[in-house]
């Protein structure tokens, strides 16, 4: 019985990629490596619009903002329409919004190019809708674990190449992230398949949108991806500080620790996540994951030691890892085939706001209270995260 299990492990390990799925993660790692460029040094190119602390956090924001409203409706017009299509019209007002950006003569133009291209980035969500097309639930968890890989391939890839462009002018490297994704979106009008059935896609257009029970299935999962993304986003936002404060990291030591982070978040979603969920199940990989940022954030919290540290950055990047993708799987899992779309779109967009909010909060909370509180605060809200997750069965 035992050689018979591992032999049937075995041959699971072995199911090869889905037709597609290769031309998939190539759009979403284009399209990050466009973003890649754009973030690291949009806070510095709208310094020389006049533009104060609070209104270049208002920048970023007001991309996250029009994510979290277009990403939703995107979703379900691939859901009604198809996914190639959308991502088509995603990657295209990317390039316009960063030309823009590019452009831009006064501060309100980069106000309008940053809009332009939030609203339209809703790419990622669609590819994951495309890869749920794809893959049976029992596959979805490894296929988007995968392409989650693609983020970490774009935000090492991207600062790079606009490091570099930056050497030609400020406004250079908004210029190559429009070009990028002018050339994705050539390709993938070219190779990109149509993973949606027409007869799904036919089914989605005439399908009620006020299923109440589907609305409840995913506020909350809702709640607990946004708890875990301001918990994880604020980390991300203060982590500089604390490692000077508490390390005395300069700059480039603080720029190696999130390459290593980088790297360990593609290895798990790469290569850990399918053999975590063979044993554990989606949902209980999904906890894990949130139990084990939330030991990582407490011993962040307290950590004045570099072993301490190692163990919370280690804590916090496997179960990070393990959070994504399964979040997604469970969305993609709890609606209906033809709402897959809306459903993906919907939770991209709520991250986007927890990506707003994360830091805002653990800033304050950084500066008014002491300097572990934001990582004790994210570890309660992963612990909420989590009492969500085990509630829904």
């Amino acid at each position: 019985m035992l050689k018979k299990s591992a032999g049937h492990r075995d041959k699971a390990a072995k199911v090869p990629l889905p037709q597609g799925f290769g031309t998939i993660w190539l759009t979403v790692a284009l399209d990050l490596v466009g973003f890649g460029i754009v973030v690291p040094i949009l806070g510095r190119y709208a310094e020389r619009y006049g533009a104060s602390g609070l209104e270049v956090g208002l920048l970023f924001a007001s991309f996250s903002l029009a994510q979290l409203v277009f990403a939703p409706i995107l979703g379900r017009l691939s859901d009604r329409i198809g996914r190639k299509p959308v991502i088509m019209i995603s990657l295209l007002g990317t390039a316009i919004g960063s030309f823009v950006t590019g452009a831009a003569g006064a501060l309100w133009v980069l106000y309008l190019g940053r809009i332009l291209d939030g609203a339209s980035g809703a790419s990622v969500a669609v590819a994951q809708g495309a890869v749920t097309d794809l893959a049976p639930p029992s596959e979805r968890p490894r296929l988007l674990g995968l392409l989650g890989a693609a983020f970490g391939f774009g935000f090492v890839v991207g600062p790079a190449l606009g490091g570099l462009a930056s050497l030609g002018g400020e406004h250079i490297p908004f210029y190559v992230a429009g070009t990028v994704a002018l050339i994705n979106a050539a390709v993938a009008w070219r190779r990109l398949p149509e993973t949606r059935p027409a007869h799904v896609r036919e089914a989605a257009r005439h399908a009620a949108t006020n299923d109440a029970g589907v609305k409840v299935r995913l506020w909350g999962l809702a709640v607990a991806g946004f708890a875990a993304i301001v918990a994880f986003s604020g980390f991300e936002a203060t982590f500089s500080l604390l490692a000077g404060d508490r390390f005395r990291l300069t700059e480039g030591g603080i720029a190696a620790i999130f390459v290593g982070v980088g790297i360990v978040l593609v290895g798990v979603q790469g290569g850990l996540i399918r053999p975590v969920n063979a044993k554990l199940g989606t949902q209980r990989s999904l906890q894990v994951g949130l139990v084990l940022n939330s030991a990582g954030l407490i011993v962040l919290s307290i950590a004045e030691s570099w072993s301490l540290l190692i163990v919370a950055l280690a804590l916090l990047t496997v179960g990070q890892g393990l959070v994504t993708p399964n979040l997604s799987s469970l969305v993609s899992g709890r609606v209906p085939d033809h709402r897959r779309g809306e459903a993906l779109g919907f939770q991209q967009g709520v991250n986007a706001f927890g990506r707003v909010a994360g830091p805002a909060l653990a800033g304050v909370l950084y500066d008014r209270v002491s300097i572990g509180s934001p990582y004790l605060v994210g570890g309660a809200l992963c612990g909420v995260a989590l009492a969500v997750i085990s509630s829904k069965k």
